[in-house]
Parts: C-alpha cells; structure tokens; sequence
C-alpha cells in the first residue's frame, strides 16, 4: 500500500463535502448493526467525559451518538469543507480539524472515540500512528471503537457521483488491524464482521473493533 499525500485526500473531501452529505445523512437508518452498536457506544460512555468522532465527515455518525444521549461530544475531520458542512447541518454540535495522524489535543484529552471508516485512506504503517494518537488522546479505561473495509486489495476512485475525485481505499485483514491495534495499547471488546448491505453501500465486508485503553 503506498502513503497517500494529506493534500490529495483533503482536496477530495473538501470537493464531494455536500454531495457527500446529501447521500449519506439517513445512512445509519438502513444498517441495524451499525445503529446498535453505537447505540451501546453512546449509553456505556453516555456520562464519562469528552467523545471524539474521528474522520466525522458532515457529521451524521456524530448526531446519531448526540441523538441517543452522548452530549458532550466533539465530531473531528482533516477536511475543512466537511467540517463547515457539519456545522451547519448540527449547529448545537462542537466540529473542529484535525489530523488523525497528528491531533493537537493533549494526553488523555478524551474519554471515548469512534473512528468509522477514518483509516481507509492510510497503510499499515499509517494506522499504527494513528491508533498510538487515539491511545495517546485517551483516558486510561476510554474506549475506542472503528470500522474499516475488509479485505487484501485497493480499489482507485476517480469520480463520486458526477464529481472528479482522486483516491485510494484501502481494505485490510482484520488480523493484522487486531494486533496493530493491541500493539498500541489497546485490549478488544469486541470485534465482529458483516456482510455488505445490499444495494445501499459499497460490496465488500465491514469490520467493527471495539476496544479499550489498558
């Protein structure tokens, strides 16, 4: 897998920001697994502290979590533009930058994150920085959960819809995540795959690792 530059993939968010919002705001509607666990997600860590929405987009995972009870919650995204397109969705939610390889919050700033499907665009190498960054942002106890494309391959895109793009996804054996994700500090919870919901996303298989800041 080779590194992709910060600017190919904040440029390719910033253009497809509304489109993107637009196709994805009533997402969690149509994918139960998803809605029941972060669900559970917001009612364990519902009184705890600060959550952190990694790679938020414009904001939909973020609400649902506001929705069902976590308040105190703060959706983070590398591009500027999606995170303009949250705000005015959500107004009565916090949207701020931020670089999952480098956030600029101090040592345990957080008391839970999600990351859903942030480290598509990262290697193996990558994504060992970025989880020793949510370890690093975390409480001791705080609890992480992300999802990811599974799979050994990496498919190009060059449009979104009707709008030019230029990117990479990355799918990654849940095996290698696992230990990645231990080896930065983490004991699992939980972690389960699932089929692709028909007609409404991306055919490949879903993982879903929640975890734990030892």
């Amino acid at each position: 897998m080779k590194t992709q530059s910060k600017a190919k993939i904040i440029k390719c968010y910033n253009d497809v920001a509304d489109d993107y919002a637009t196709n994805r705001s009533d997402e969690l509607f149509k994918k139960p697994l998803d809605r029941l666990l972060l669900k559970e997600f917001a009612s364990v860590n519902k009184d705890n502290g600060i959550c952190a929405d990694f790679g938020c987009g414009p904001g939909q995972i973020t609400k649902f979590l506001y929705d069902h009870g976590k308040k105190n919650i703060i959706g983070v995204d590398i591009s500027s533009e999606m995170i303009n397109t949250a705000r005015k969705l959500f107004p009565k939610i916090k949207f701020e930058t931020g670089d999952l390889l480098s956030l600029s919050y101090c040592a345990g700033y957080f008391a839970s994150a999600t990351a859903f499907y942030a480290i598509v665009h990262f290697n193996y190498t990558q994504i060992k920085r970025a989880f020793s960054e949510v370890n690093r942002v975390l409480k001791k106890g705080g609890q992480f959960l992300f999802s990811f494309h599974v799979g050994n391959k990496t498919v190009h895109f060059d449009k979104a819809n009707d709008i030019d793009v230029d990117v990479d996804l990355y799918f990654f054996q849940t095996d290698k995540i696992l230990e990645l994700v231990k080896g930065t500090g983490f004991r699992i919870i939980d972690a389960l795959e699932r089929h692709p919901y028909e007609d409404i996303e991306y055919r490949s298989t879903r993982a879903y690792i929640w975890t734990e800041k030892k």
